[in-house]
């Protein structure tokens, strides 16, 4: 008998020693967020519901008895309480899940979450449901969490932010040169934007953004906008031409789910031809007093267009052909203006060359004050076969006429008289 006392006494003692006194509030199961997609769903459409179950207990106090009696040598100390869910299920409420419960989830640990995922499909019916979400954990306790699935109504349509992305810019552009833009972002939904986020997308070496690519909007209501500049580099080599550059556009709806639009800014980009004067020629290279000649003039284009119906005229005072119709002039290339003219007296002549052309700008025209030196005409020849002639004729008199004059015979004086 002494044996069995001594061995309550002891059993007694341990159970004192691990009987907890008091602990904290126990743990509860909550649905921090949810996700219904898509948003909207069709009559008999296929969709899911997306919830996330927290567990919002952080720790508890648990006292312990470490001593013989109740009272004696109590401790404490500090635990963390996990919360076991035995199962979550979907009630329907019109609408019909597809997919199964989710038995034996398991245990979440204080703070926690845990993502389940739900298959359904909507009824022929359009309306509002509102399913229940189930949440059955240890001990008993359960939750019962509605989520609003809307099938096919305008309720959900109306609140939206409807986003619009709206440029100004000038109508043509010039290769190579900076673009102001003016965006406009217009909210023209019935709730307000938030986190508006606008990004030039530099997906081309044609045109590019000048600085950053990325412009934070911040919120933006229902019926407002917002309005700021961008400037955009342009190459020079960009062929003439409709060029769009990608703009995306990203915002959050007012349930926090993020939408992304993409658009575009159209730039109009429009060759600016540039004529200017390489050389002057003249063929021959010296004038010569009343004597034709071909003058030539190099036209040079060092612009990003085409020159079209090229034309080049010279007002000198002579006669022949002062007109040169020249045509196409390339980016980069150069062409003559070709003028045959009959001569004039000796003397520097000056005149104008004027250029009329047309590019993808319009209408141009260019003018260069120019000047020709024309030699007055060269005598020397004529003098010299004077001076020659003179020359042989007096030779000649003298031998035939003087000489025999002054001898009476008519001899050479060196020849000896009979």
């Amino acid at each position: 008998m002494k044996l069995i006392h001594i061995l309550v006494i002891i059993l007694a003692i341990t159970a004192g020693m691990m009987l907890p006194v008091s602990a904290a509030g126990d743990p509860t199961v909550q649905i921090s967020e949810y996700q219904v997609s898509p948003s909207i769903l069709m009559p008999d459409s296929l969709g899911t519901i997306t919830v996330v179950l927290k567990n919002t207990a952080s720790s508890a106090s648990i006292k312990e008895n470490a001593g013989v009696f109740a009272n004696d040598f109590t401790t404490t100390k500090v635990t963390d309480i996990n919360v076991n869910i035995e199962n979550v299920q979907l009630e329907g409420k019109g609408i019909l899940v597809v997919s199964n419960d989710f038995a034996h989830v398991g245990e979440i640990g204080p703070g926690q979450s845990l993502p389940l995922t739900f298959t359904i499909r909507a009824p022929p019916e359009t309306g509002m449901y509102y399913p229940e979400v189930w949440i059955d954990t240890t001990g008993g306790r359960s939750t019962r969490y509605p989520i609003p699935v809307n099938v096919n109504t305008p309720v959900g349509i109306q609140k939206k932010a409807i986003m619009i992305v709206e440029s100004s810019l000038p109508d043509m552009v010039n290769p190579g040169d900076e673009i102001p833009v003016l965006l406009t972002v217009k909210n023209g939904g019935e709730t307000s934007a938030d986190d508006v986020t606008v990004r030039i997308n530099n997906v081309s070496s044609m045109i590019a953004p000048k600085t950053t690519d990325l412009y934070n909007i911040g919120p933006i209501s229902a019926n407002a906008s917002r309005t700021f500049d961008v400037v955009l580099l342009s190459d020079k080599n960009t062929p003439p031409g409709l060029v769009r550059v990608p703009v995306t556009l990203q915002y959050n709806w007012i349930d926090g789910s993020v939408h992304t639009e993409a658009t575009s800014i159209g730039v109009m980009m429009k060759g600016k031809a540039e004529l200017g004067f390489v050389s002057v020629d003249t063929s021959p290279r010296r004038l010569v007093a009343n004597q034709p000649f071909d003058l030539t003039i190099r036209i040079e284009n060092t612009g990003t267009g085409e020159a079209k119906q090229v034309v080049a005229t010279v007002n000198l005072q002579m006669t022949g052909t002062k007109q040169a119709f020249i045509g196409k002039i390339k980016p980069g290339n150069d062409a003559p203006a070709v003028f045959s003219l009959d001569g004039a007296k000796g003397g520097t002549y000056e005149y104008m060359t004027n250029i009329t052309y047309v590019d993808d700008l319009g209408n141009h025209a260019i003018s260069s004050p120019m000047s020709v030196r024309v030699s007055p005409e060269d005598n020397t020849g004529i003098v010299i076969l004077v001076l020659l002639i003179v020359i042989i004729g007096g030779i000649l008199a003298y031998r035939y006429w003087y000489l025999p004059k002054k001898n009476g015979t008519g001899a050479l004086p060196w020849v000896k008289k009979n």
